[in-house]
């Protein structure tokens, strides 16, 4: 059947390019239909309840999307005439940044003092080229003595302010973020042009989702080319066919170009997991184009023509790499299970992308082969004989090595609960990346990026004026002042006794919450009347002001920290104000709860793959008792990654809940093809289990080094990525390889030997 399939190729090989071409231009031009999405939401579900309680909150409150600014004078002093004129001057550029709805800094905080009876509500700084040495010092002391603004636009030493931008993007177009990022760099610019005594720098959510594309951006034109010249030059010099180099380029770039137009046509947005996927592709569609060429230049040597070399390549391996094909495919496939969509789409489009390559490399690729000139001198090559002294040394020791194996897995194995789920969102980017650098220094030097907010309920409309609702608001806040993550926490019982104090004539012993609700109400009112637009208290306060909003910016701390925090304030909760129970929300949140749902929901993705793996393994070898070993060397391979990766690092985030689930169609390959020859020498030839272990290196293990090394190669150059997901994933799908490798070549046949005995 195969045979004839093959002949069929070979004397239709023109038809069959010319129809590959259309059908590869086709699908391509799905391409120009792709789109990246640049917001971090994309990493959570529709029902993820972090994402459903997040939204929630930014539908009852002003939103707090937004661009951070921190000047930082070179003299170490922002309160001086020429600094605050930069304050002032970024200030009002900034309400110039498309889709800003608030800006707040140290120059437009609204100071309040008492002015006889009445309330005086102004601007902290205004003209500041005219104030006087002690004006400066009048107003530096304010804001260092104002909860509402240190760690959060000035920092505690006065060496660094900020000025913090709030934007609400109608989300209607995805260029809205460059439009806004765009414009922030140009007030930097001319911020830092006018003013070179200063040194400016940026952060915030705005920034974080702009940096999501153009770390993508810079993977795709330096990863991609970089692994296409390691798949190419590792290929020919595997070959030595310049023939079959072609061939293999044509199959890589074709399907993936294909994936990638087919993605396009399925509407599938691109994000920086799934801009990973080309690398994955070409990396895994070498694999099938490097075991049909070694087979078939294998035989060439051996003295057949070009064309019954091709009809007996076809023959021996059409199974196996419609079976490695078939495992990767359902590997990949099950990522669905991935709570976190940008894993999804990245396992999809690789799925298509396997599958295309495996047409390809079982009708195009014989195709080009039959066209192009291939010489090959009849010759025996070093590295079969190297195989062939390599399994009589595998057969020789095989007691020795099965146990030793053995001991090497069980060692492992011990270590994989020393990992723990950890991730720092922010690290997502490297230092190399102009956001993270620049929010580790504002971070250090003024407030922090992660936060979390609070709505509290006080169950009744203008509720939040009631002075028992507004000591617990208040003791919660202090509470979380005590924590050592808190870094700043903006709470609207700051403003009430402030209030409070300016209406009983800036007496400092009143700078306390008002006892009378009444009272509240009336100090609310007046000051709300009093504020200019845009800096209304809508971002603390909701509509009917039976709710206020705290939000409690933390240090660059760990989801694993993020987590005993929320837990510790669920704690305070249900001990002092279990009626005011709530949870907290903000893209910290979320990211902190993120691996730890990912995995539960992979482990599942996992069980779904074996079943179906070890089904069609079982079912394609015929064999239930060869079905099933078969899935012990494609399970041990992820076991030791995680066991070393528990030894030597101890961490597992986002990126590595689905190494698993993913490398385990990868690593079936090299089983599949060495249990496929193993069973042909059985069953073709009669041979017993130790002259199958023979035939079986003989014939596919240089395919499986060369394959297994250019998968580790293509991986690895994901290492070199920006972001962390995929350099992370990169890097451990390609120790998982490797140990795929040695357990394929050490354990794998020493288990067949010893389960099988001498048996023909």
């Amino acid at each position: 059947m195969v045979e004839q399939y093959a002949r069929w190729v070979i004397r239709l090989r023109w038809l069959i390019v010319f129809l590959t071409l259309g059908v590869v231009g086709l699908l391509a031009s799905g391409g120009q239909l792709l789109s990246f999405s640049n917001d971090y939401r994309v990493f959570f579900s529709e029902d993820n309840p972090q994402l459903t309680a997040f939204e929630n909150l930014q539908d009852t409150y002003t939103k707090n999307d937004n661009i951070l600014f921190m000047l930082m004078p070179k003299e170490g002093e922002v309160f001086t005439p020429d600094v605050l004129e930069a304050v002032v001057e970024l200030t009002e550029d900034s309400w110039q940044i498309p889709y800003s709805i608030r800006v707040d800094s140290i120059s437009n905080y609204q100071h309040t003092y008492a002015s006889g009876d009445d309330l005086s509500v102004v601007d902290l700084i205004e003209e500041p080229r005219t104030l006087t040495t002690d004006q400066l010092q009048s107003i530096k002391n304010i804001a260092l003595n104002e909860p509402l603004l240190v760690n959060r636009v000035i920092s505690p030493s006065a060496h660094a302010t900020g000025v913090n931008v709030v934007v609400e993007l109608p989300g209607n177009d995805p260029n809205e973020v460059f439009e806004v990022s765009a414009a922030a760099r140009e007030i930097k610019t001319r911020i830092e042009a006018e003013f070179p005594q200063i040194d400016l720098y940026m952060t915030g959510v705005v920034l974080m989702n702009n940096a999501f594309p153009e770390a993508s951006q810079e993977d795709m034109q330096t990863l991609v080319p970089l692994s296409y010249l390691v798949i190419i030059i590792g290929a020919f010099l595997f070959l030595r066919s310049i023939a079959g180099t072609i061939g293999t380029v044509c199959v890589i770039v074709f399907s993936t170009v294909m994936a990638m137009g087919s993605a396009g046509w399925l509407g599938i947005q691109l994000t920086p997991p799934a801009m990973s996927a080309p690398t994955m592709i070409l990396t895994l569609a070498v694999a099938d184009s490097i075991h049909f060429l070694v087979t078939m230049l294998h035989e060439m040597r051996k003295g057949s023509s070009k064309n019954d070399a091709i009809v007996e390549s076809l023959r021996i391996n059409f199974q196996p790499i419609f079976l490695t094909s078939a495992t990767t495919t359902v590997g990949f496939l099950s990522m669905n299970f991935s709570d976190a969509p940008p894993f999804r789409d990245l396992g999809n489009i690789t799925a298509m992308g396997v599958m295309y390559a495996f047409f390809l490399s079982v009708m195009l690729l014989p195709a080009i082969m039959a066209i192009l000139p291939v010489k090959v001198k009849p010759s025996k090559a070093l590295s079969s004989r190297l195989m062939e002294q390599f399994s009589e040394f595998v057969i020789r020791r095989r007691q020795s090595i099965f146990w030793g194996m053995a001991g090497i897995i069980l060692l492992s194995v011990a270590f994989i609960p020393k990992n723990e789920l950890n991730d720092i969102f922010v690290n997502y980017f490297d230092e190399t990346i102009e956001f993270r650098a620049h929010t580790d220094l504002v971070a250090d030097n003024l407030t922090g990026i992660y936060f979390i907010d609070y709505s509290l309920e006080s169950g009744e409309s203008g509720g939040i004026s009631n002075p028992d609702f507004l000591k617990k608001v208040d003791q919660f806040a202090d509470w979380y002042r005590q924590q050592p993550e808190t870094k700043h926490v903006n709470t609207i019982t700051d403003t009430f006794k402030r209030l409070n104090k300016n209406m009983h004539g800036d007496d400092p012993a009143y700078y306390v919450l008002p006892e009378e609700r009444d009272l509240a109400a009336q100090y609310l009112l007046l000051y709300e009347m009093s504020l200019p637009y845009g800096l209304d208290l809508n971002n603390q306060i909701n509509v009917d002001k039976s709710a206020v909003r705290i939000s409690i910016t933390l240090d660059t701390i760990s989801t694993k920290n993020i987590l005993d925090l929320e837990s510790r304030a669920e704690a305070w909760f249900k001990e002092n104000a279990p009626e005011m129970l709530t949870t907290g929300a903000s893209p910290s949140v979320m990211f902190a709860h993120i691996g730890e749902r990912n995995i539960r929901s992979m482990l599942g993705g996992t069980v779904v793959a074996l079943i179906l793996i070890s089904m069609i393994l079982i079912v394609a070898l015929r064999s239930v008792k060869l079905g099933l070993i078969s899935l012990v060397p494609n399970l041990i391979p992820a076991a030791i990654a995680f066991g070393v990766w528990g030894l030597f690092v101890g961490e597992v985030g986002l990126a590595l809940s689905v190494v698993v689930t993913m490398t385990l169609g990868i690593v079936v390959d090299d089983t599949v093809h060495f249990i496929s020859k193993y069973l042909r020498a059985q069953r073709e030839n009669n041979l017993s289990s130790e002259d199958a272990v023979r035939y079986a290196f003989a014939n596919v293990g240089v395919a499986l080094w060369v394959t297994s090394l250019l998968l580790i190669a293509g991986f690895l150059v994901l290492t070199l990525s920006a972001f962390e997901l995929n350099s992370g994933m990169g890097l451990m799908t390609a120790v998982t390889i490797g140990v795929a490798l040695a357990v394929d070549f050490l354990f794998l046949p020493t288990l067949l030997m010893k389960l099988e005995g001498k048996k023909a």
